[in-house]
């Protein structure tokens, strides 16, 4: 599809200093678009301005996203990137990796987007929502991360209700990339590695860059050929994606993947007395 020219497009980006935001931020200023970022720690050679801000602030957020949008001189998209994983086994206790993943992804998500609503009203602009492939087809022992994007698109499907009248709203949904948000649940012996194919860092950027500049905005756009079948699957067919990852993560579990976990110490037990 064709896409509307990024020049002079004002564009505020969350997460601006990690690995997608980075790409996402330099990208969109090499096509002319005027880009400021947020994130919890800038980065001196961060390729636009960042501005500090924790997205868990209430207080915060409003501020440091007025002073965002005043130098932008007004706010054409908004690309809510920002986001975090980690290991959170769903039969566990919600604790305070849980609530850290939730205020960040979704509510950091909702704080920040409640703060731009003016302003991308006045512009007619667009929301771009980067979610997961896990917000429709949920993976093992990391449920707050897949509750979190889940709801982030609850939160998108309201938002375009509510707004879409002078708002579009679009959620992409990137499968796995190499980056440092895996690095907190392969430390506690859960990597998903084998559990999700890896995709390109350049294709997911190319995408949101679709969803921010595309003459007709989407509603919804998987990443890759393979991420698309994996959402039809999942929103058309649930039960025959349930049983496709629930075989992968028994092969994984009997090739002893997850082994001394503590984690996935119940669900190897589990598993173990199955196959007896």
């Amino acid at each position: 599809m064709s896409r509307r020219d990024a020049t002079g497009l004002r564009v505020l980006v969350t997460g601006a200093s990690g690995t997608f935001g980075r790409a996402l931020c330099r990208a969109l200023t090499e096509q002319g678009a005027h880009v400021i970022g947020l994130d919890l720690a800038p980065r001196d050679d961060d390729p636009v301005e960042v501005l500090a801000c924790d997205i868990t602030d209430d207080d915060a957020v409003p501020q440091v996203v007025a002073t965002a949008v005043e130098r932008l001189g007004g706010l054409d998209v908004l690309i809510n990137n920002a986001g975090i994983g980690g290991p959170a086994p769903a039969e566990h206790a919600p604790g305070a990796e849980v609530r850290r993943q939730l205020d960040i992804n979704l509510l950091g998500t909702w704080r920040v987007t409640a703060a731009c609503t003016d302003a991308l009203v006045a512009s007619r602009g667009r929301i771009v929502m980067v979610a997961s492939r896990m917000a429709v087809m949920q993976l093992p022992l990391a449920a707050a991360y897949g509750a979190s994007k889940r709801a982030m698109v609850a939160y998108a499907d309201a938002l375009r209700l509510e707004l879409g009248t002078h708002v579009s709203v679009t959620c992409v949904y990137p499968s796995s990339v190499r980056s440092p948000i895996h690095d907190s649940t392969a430390k506690a012996g859960l990597s998903l590695e084998g559990m999700s194919a890896y995709e390109s860092l350049e294709g997911v950027v190319d995408t949101v860059l679709h969803a921010a500049l595309s003459v007709r905005p989407r509603r919804d756009l998987p990443t890759t050929r393979r991420g698309a079948a994996e959402f039809f699957l999942a929103r058309h067919l649930p039960t025959v994606a349930d049983r496709i990852v629930a075989r992968t993560f028994a092969e994984r579990l009997r090739a002893g993947a997850f082994d001394g976990a503590a984690l996935a110490a119940r669900a190897v037990a589990r598993h173990r007395e199955v196959a007896r």
